[in-house]
């Protein structure tokens, strides 16, 4: 059963598949790193309505599976995703304002995942560490 959410123009079920890494894909993404990535993450999709199905942390890339509203736009959800945990976690680790420019590269993937059973794409995100 498809999951419809609304607002006060649209009813819309709109979920993507995201991906993005950092700078020169350096692998930065350890812990704590990706832990505190992982918080920043969901507290933009809290704050943006956006409806988080599964992240995974990679050391040199994000996946993210996010229902988004079609008139916020997906890609709006990403620039404010990266620009926040840019500057958060460069000021919360100095490290990373050693090894990189900027923590991210300006370029992402997205799919919408309206073809493929969302469970499968779960599986596939949730499955990542042990490829």
């Amino acid at each position: 059963m498809v999951d419809y959410r609304s607002n006060n123009n649209v009813v819309y079920s709109c979920r993507y598949h995201a991906i993005w890494c950092p700078k020169y894909r350096r692998p930065v993404l350890v812990d704590p790193i990706g832990g505190r990535l992982k918080e920043i993450v969901a507290g933009v999709c809290k704050e943006t309505g956006a409806e988080l199905v599964e992240m995974e942390v990679m050391p040199d890339h994000v996946h993210l599976l996010v229902g988004c509203d079609p008139q916020f736009g997906i890609h709006r959800l990403v620039k404010a995703i990266k620009g926040r945990s840019s500057r958060l976690l460069r000021g919360e680790f100095p490290q990373l304002k050693s090894r990189l420019p900027s923590l991210w590269t300006n370029s992402y993937f997205v799919c919408t995942v309206g073809g493929a059973p969302l469970d499968v794409i779960k599986r596939y995100i949730e499955n990542q560490k042990s490829v």
